[in-house]
């Protein structure tokens, strides 16, 4: 056994041990537990939890692997889903948490009505499934590449591992190991890009450092053949670059999983607090990521470029058996002349390709760092893609056990009945997670985007619009979901699995912002061309839009 796959197995073993206790000493027997941990979470570990949970293997594992291949306009990732979660904070999870339910289905069916809510629970079951793919995929290629084993023996030792600890811990015990998986996944982050930049750069700090670092890739990649590295536009068009910034923004702040975060707080200042603890808590690896693209591509060129394949160091070669590295010698001299990824291959084919998704772990090994180094990255991976699985899982059971089941199935279900629904549908949940884990629609970064795309065009206008306008009602609003989800999957299936050319070079990733305003559109002129919501519902939306009133105090509307 190697000492790479030795400390991987330690950090791995011990991280699993100890996401599972907490899991028993935090299991629930109340449908509050399952699905908002009795709303006792205080705002600091709260603030950890939801950092984790927005954290996924996109963020840790694909993101910076995505801004070392596209350079400049990678910062689609980092504008869009940071920007979106001080969206989300500022303009929805206040007023949600006022409201006080477990679920998006729920506000969306109290708000509207109940063929609303059903509506709400097919997209955040679309939503959450597409979103999970990422993250079951991220585990199988940490596991893949440390441990030894298939992606799919991967994906399936992360099923059984998350499966325990979200059905019986039920939100209570997903948001303490959220906890203590943030700390795992935060300092494997950091670790490895402070080593490099001690060792790479004059002043040892990532953010700081990379600056310079940035400027000699530039030469690298021009040297080789490619396009500077932080010259605009390269990658993606204009209208691309802003609509998928765009879709990520508003499709973080209205995805299910962190929404719901909010509802576990003891009151609407605490969910307020929570919101500034997790900006703090994800800041320190947002603006790490950049510094982390440049030194691996840096590194990576370093390595490989304009060299014969037979002498490229161990580490390509190494990853090479997951298949994310192949080397097809279009002029059989041996030589690796051109560079290519999932990003750019289309556009620009070349000899060697290297996914995204193996920037950061394979990032200590290019870089020729110690192996407990290389084992806690892997953990960290591990850590980052469960957290945000276990929270996707727990939205699709709730939508299915308490929106479906007990609010339109059996309404007069017992406590403990309503309990055995959430814990049947989280373990149907990960099978199917599972499943498309093995067979994504895309490499990571890409299967989240996809998923941001369809919480923009679905749920964002639909929370948006029923917090803020009284006028909003059900007909409108389930035709702008129906519209603007419909749109943006047509788009996506179409371009992805029927071969059709983007409209105006807009890509996949960044149809939901379209499909946003096309909700919103088909929502507004629905609504002022039908009935008005009925008084007591507009009473309602005045008190939630006043969450400073009564602090601590829900809205009234009886929880369950």
């Amino acid at each position: 056994m190697t000492d790479i796959k030795l400390w991987t197995l330690i950090f791995v073993i011990a991280s699993f041990g100890l996401y599972v206790t907490i899991a028993i000493r935090a299991r629930v027997s109340t449908t509050s537990g399952l699905y908002v941990a009795d709303q006792g979470i205080p705002a600091i570990a709260n603030g950890a939890a939801i950092a984790a949970d927005w954290m996924s293997a996109a963020s840790f594992i694909s993101m910076a692997g995505l801004i070392s291949f596209i350079g400049f306009d990678g910062t689609i990732y980092l504008m869009g889903w940071t920007g979106g979660y001080v969206l989300l904070a500022l303009l929805i999870a206040p007023y949600l948490r006022k409201f006080g339910k477990y679920t998006v289905p729920d506000f969306v069916g109290d708000r509207y009505s109940e063929t609303a809510r059903a509506v709400a629970v097919v997209a955040a079951i679309f939503v959450s499934f597409t979103y999970v793919a990422g993250q079951m995929r991220g585990v199988g290629i940490v596991f893949s590449r440390y441990i030894g084993v298939s992606i799919t023996v991967g994906v399936m030792i992360g099923m059984a591992v998350v499966l325990f600890y979200a059905v019986v811990g039920g939100m209570k015990g997903i948001t303490w190991t959220q906890v203590a998986q943030y700390s795992v996944l935060i300092v494997a982050y950091l670790i490895p890009a402070w080593a490099i930049a001690g060792t790479v750069a004059d002043i040892p700090i990532p953010q700081v450092s990379f600056g310079q670092i940035a400027q000699d890739l530039n030469a690298l990649q021009q040297d080789f053949g490619l396009a500077a590295y932080t010259e605009p536009f390269q990658a993606r068009p204009m209208q691309d670059v802003f609509l998928v910034t765009l879709a990520l923004m508003v499709g973080t702040a209205g995805l299910p999983h962190i929404i719901v975060r909010f509802y576990t707080t003891k009151s609407v200042k605490a969910a307020r607090y929570s919101a500034g603890w997790a900006l703090l808590f994800i800041a320190l690896l947002y603006t790490t990521a950049p510094a982390i693209a440049v030194f691996a591509k840096t590194n990576l060129l370093q390595d490989v470029a304009g060299k014969t394949y037979s002498s490229v160091p161990e580490w390509v070669h190494n990853w090479e058996a997951t298949g994310l590295i192949t080397f097809q010698d279009d002029n059989d001299n041996g030589v690796v002349d051109s560079l290519t990824s999932d990003e750019t291959r289309a556009a620009r084919p070349g000899e060697l390709f290297v996914s995204p998704d193996i920037m950061v772990l394979a990032n200590p090994e290019i870089a020729g760092l110690p192996a407990p180094v290389i084992g806690l990255v892997a953990a960290g991976g591990l850590a980052a893609a469960l957290s945000t699985a276990s929270g996707l899982l727990l939205v699709i059971g709730s939508a299915i056990g308490h929106d479906f089941y007990y609010k339109r199935l059996r309404p007069n279900a017992t406590e403990k009945q309503r309990v055995a629904a959430g814990r049947w549908a989280i373990a149907g949940a990960v099978v199917v997670a599972g499943y498309f884990g093995v067979h994504p629609p895309g490499f990571v970064a890409q299967v989240v985007a996809f998923a941001f795309g369809l919480a923009a065009s679905s749920f964002f206008p639909a929370v948006t619009l029923g917090i803020f306008w009284k006028r909003a009602n059900s007909a409108g609003i389930i035709s702008g979901m129906i519209a603007g989800m419909g749109f943006s999957a047509g788009y996506m299936y179409m371009t992805i699995y029927q071969g059709m050319e983007f409209w105006w070079g807009i890509s996949p990733e960044g149809i939901g912002a379209i499909g946003a305003v096309i909700n919103f559109i088909v929502a507004i002129a629905v609504s002022l061309r039908t009935a008005e919501p009925p008084p007591e519902v507009q009473l309602l939306i005045e008190e939630v839009r006043h969450p400073r009133l009564d602090e601590g105090a829900e809205a009234k509307v009886p929880i369950g």
